[in-house]
């Protein structure tokens, strides 16, 4: 597995550097999930206008509250000076149960939505198109009339991505 490298490298950072670091986890969620929200809204109510049913909802991309690993009191905390809000318990409650499932199931489910998008008006394989499935429709724009589905590649015509029979 592809990895990311991270806590091979932590400790050699001067505090400096991880004292600054760490409020820049925040300014992304805070200047794009305003955005984000109102892009999810225009794009659900979009699917809905042209058609678009049985869409799953933004909880269905939400662990659930009962799913993480340690309840509130056993949360663990890491042992530093109390001047730092990272000592404390609801520190960790927050992004762990809020602040990380939260905002990552708005990312995933924003990412759903445009799959389906994607789906429904450009049923055109390409190389990525495979991790699109997520966002599988019954029909494509290009399915629902027989004369423009004649215009379509064989490949485009029968992929169960946007063809839920596979077939013309």
């Amino acid at each position: 597995m592809d990895r990311v490298r991270i806590g091979c490298n932590y400790e050699k950072q001067p505090l400096w550097k991880v004292v600054l670091g760490v409020p820049l986890i925040y300014l992304p969620i805070i200047t794009t999930v305003p955005f984000m929200v109102i892009g999810v809204f225009l794009i659900k109510t979009h699917l809905k206008y042209v058609g678009g049913m049985d869409i799953k909802s933004y909880w269905d991309f939400v662990p659930t509250w009962i799913s993480h690993r340690y309840g509130n009191k056993e949360h663990p905390v890491i042992n530093i000076s109390r001047l730092h809000v990272a000592r404390y318990r609801f520190f960790w409650i927050f992004n762990c149960k809020l602040y990380c499932p939260l905002s990552v199931a708005l990312f995933r489910y924003a990412v759903y939505l445009v799959k389906i998008v994607e789906n429904w008006w450009c049923p055109f394989a390409h190389d990525q198109k495979r991790e699109y499935a997520e966002g599988a429709v019954d029909k494509s724009f290009w399915h629902v009339d027989p004369a423009e589905l004649e215009k379509l590649h064989p490949d485009d015509k029968q992929n169960p991505i946007w063809n839920e029979k596979g077939e013309p």
